[in-house]
């Protein structure tokens, strides 16, 4: 497994895969050295990532290999229909698996999604519309999806 670190607006991004895929993608809250050379089976990955940040792509397209249950797995399949700069709520969710009494699962496994902003667990919110939830911190996920909405905030000041 090959691993790589790479700055973002968000902090510290670690990159985890190999030839099968990318296996992760976190965001870390301590400081680490950022990788002077990226491996080959994770260029593509970065570059995606740096574009992502700069606003110039709104779809990934890698090689994925998560690891997780069945139902992870179908959860964060699901997660990958979100359009970018929309949102969904966790019932609206469990609700698309077929399930509308297993939000909490769904709400658990969208928290182990090892593949941060690609698979797009931020874009999940509360019934009610509020940020809850959110393995990066809430901050992260307000930045996120106010980075991915179509009506850019300007300062007055």
């Amino acid at each position: 497994m090959e691993t790589c670190y790479i700055n973002s607006p968000l902090g510290v991004t670690k990159i985890e895969g190999d030839i099968n895929g990318i296996a992760s993608v976190s965001v870390l809250n301590n400081e680490e050295k950022i990788s002077d050379i990226i491996p080959e089976v994770l260029e593509d990955c970065v570059l995606q990532l740096n574009e992502y940040f700069q606003g110039t792509r709104k779809e990934f397209s890698l090689k994925l290999n998560p690891q997780g249950t069945l139902f992870q797995e179908r959860v964060w399949e699901a997660l990958k229909t979100i359009p970018y700069g929309k949102t969904t709520s966790y019932l609206t969710l469990s609700k698309q698996l077929g399930d509308v009494k297993a939000i909490r699962a769904v709400a658990s496994a969208n928290g182990k999604n090892p593949l941060w902003i690609i698979v797009p667990c931020h874009r999940v919110i509360g019934s009610d519309g509020s940020l809850t939830g959110y393995a990066g911190g809430l901050h992260r996920k307000q930045w996120l999806l106010e980075h991915e909405s179509p009506y850019k905030q300007q300062s007055l000041f």
